[in-house]
């Protein structure tokens, strides 16, 4: 048998890397990842990924969207002309991820050797309608997945600090190391991104002015992100910490409680006028 490792640069999909590895040898594994532009992954991804297959002795085996060293999440959504589709819920992750994995899988595993291989994934226990979908979806191509976070009882390491590596720093503020600017990311991800990483914010303003739709929705309703500028200019204003780390209803009761009270050493700072009027 052979081992493929959906490697993301995740943390999760480098304990999976490593777990079947140990189980299998890493002769019969394949790390398998997506090259994603400097502009929206950030460096420290990239490092955590190389950490990861140094520890193992490995190479990554790469499956990338053609022109990726240049086209981020927004060119290929104005090139979509949409942010998704009713039948493709994020074009960015098909564009980028998933259509060059199935062409890779198409182009380097021939039909009759499919059974030869099994493709793990970093979804966790708490993942269970995740897992059920990819699971039908491979099965349906033919493949075999497994989910080692979720069904392996016989795991050996839960984090890599155990070894010594450290996980990407883009966890500090974010949950995920996906793209910064995750087009499938909330409301909060996108104070984050406001905070951390502006110029990102402004490309994706561009790109709903571009296509004429918002990346957010609200009770159903679209909600754009020059609309919400000023609003997050206020809560960075306020000390509102940038972070995914807090469980979002509560992040935002405690932010329309600071907007709607600003306390008596923050007034001055929190009355000037919001950068996107001046």
């Amino acid at each position: 048998m052979k081992h493929i490792v959906c490697f993301s640069g995740g943390h999760s999909s480098g304990i999976v890397a490593i777990e079947v590895v140990k189980k299998f040898g890493k002769e019969n594994v394949i790390l398998l990842n997506h090259n994603i532009t400097e502009k929206v992954e950030a460096a420290d991804v990239q490092r955590f990924k190389e950490d990861i297959a140094n520890y193992l002795d490995m190479k990554i085996t790469y499956a990338n969207m053609k022109g990726w060293e240049n086209k981020d999440q927004f060119d290929v959504a104005i090139k979509a002309k949409a942010f998704k589709t009713p039948s493709i819920p994020a074009v960015c992750t098909n564009r980028m991820k998933t259509k060059p994995f199935y062409e890779w899988l198409k182009e380097n595993i021939p039909n009759d050797k499919k059974n030869k291989y099994i493709i793990y994934y970093g979804f966790d226990e708490n993942e269970q309608n995740r897992i059920k979908r990819r699971r039908k979806i491979m099965t349906e191509m033919g493949y075999k997945t497994d989910y080692p976070l979720a069904l392996w009882k016989d795991r050996t390491i839960d984090d890599v600090n155990e070894i010594n590596i450290e996980r990407p720093l883009q966890y500090d503020n974010f949950k995920h190391a996906n793209c910064i600017g995750c087009l499938k990311g909330g409301k909060q991800h996108w104070y984050v991104v406001y905070c951390t990483r502006k110029d990102i914010f402004e490309k994706a303003k561009e790109t709903e002015d571009i296509i004429g739709f918002s990346i957010l929705k609200e009770k159903k309703k679209p909600i754009f992100l020059k609309d919400l500028e000023c609003t997050f200019d206020k809560m960075k204003r306020l000390g509102v910490k940038p972070t995914e780390h807090i469980p979002h209803q509560r992040f935002w009761a405690e932010v329309a409680k600071l907007l709607k009270e600003p306390t008596l050493e923050n007034y001055d700072e929190f009355t000037k006028p919001c950068l996107c009027t001046t």
